[in-house]
C-alpha cells in the first residue's frame, strides 16, 4: 500500500474527509470510531471520525456524533455521483479503555456504524473495532486500503500530525 499521496490529511476527531482524488487521510482512535467509505467504481474515499454514537439535539449536530457522520458520509459520495452498491465501508476503532470497567461508549459507537451501514445497506469489507488497544489509522482513498497500527498507550503527539 502507497502510504503517501499528494495530499495527505490529518483527520481530527468530529470531523469528515472526502476525496474525488488519491489521498492520504490519517488519524488516531481509542473509543471513538472511524468509517471509511470507498466507492469501488469511481475510486472515491471518505473517512469520518466521531466520538459519541449519537445526539437527539439540533443544535449539537455535527460529526461529532455518529448518527450525523455516517449519514453525512453517504451523502457526500452520492452527491459526488457514488450508488450505494459501489459503496464499500470499515469501522475501525471503539477500543475500551484499559482503566475504564463501566465505560460502554466504544461498544455503542460501533453498534451504532454496523446498524447504520446496514440501514443504508452498505457492505462492510472489514472491521478492527474494540480490545483496549488505540489505532493509528492511514486510509489511501485511491485505494480503498487501511493501514492500522495497534498501540498500548496514544500520546499527546500521537493525536497531531
Amino acid at each position: 500500500m502507497k502510504l503517501t499521496s499528494p495530499i495527505d490529511y490529518y483527520l481530527e476527531p468530529g470531523y469528515i474527509f472526502f476525496s474525488k482524488v488519491a489521498a492520504t487521510a490519517r488519524t488516531v482512535v481509542g473509543s471513538c470510531v472511524v468509517v471509511c467509505l470507498w466507492d469501488k467504481s469511481l475510486k472515491y474515499g471518505a473517512m469520518g471520525h466521531y466520538l459519541f454514537p449519537m445526539t437527539r439535539d439540533p443544535k449539537e449536530a455535527t460529526a461529532r456524533y455518529g448518527n450525523v457522520a455516517i449519514p453525512e458520509l453517504v451523502r457526500l459520495m452520492e452527491e459526488a455521483g457514488c450508488t450505494r452498491t459501489s459503496l464499500v465501508a470499515q469501522i475501525l476503532g471503539g477500543a475500551r479503555p484499559a482503566d475504564s470497567a463501566t465505560c460502554d461508549i466504544a461498544e455503542q459507537n460501533v453498534a451504532l456504524a454496523r446498524d447504520l451501514l446496514a440501514r443504508k445497506a452498505i457492505k462492510v469489507l472489514s472491521e478492527d473495532v474494540g480490545g483496549t488497544m488505540g489505532r493509528k489509522l492511514v486510509f489511501n482513498t485511491g485505494t480503498g486500503e487501511v493501514a492500522v497500527l495497534k498501540v498500548h498507550r496514544l500520546r499527546r503527539s500521537d493525536w497531531m500530525p
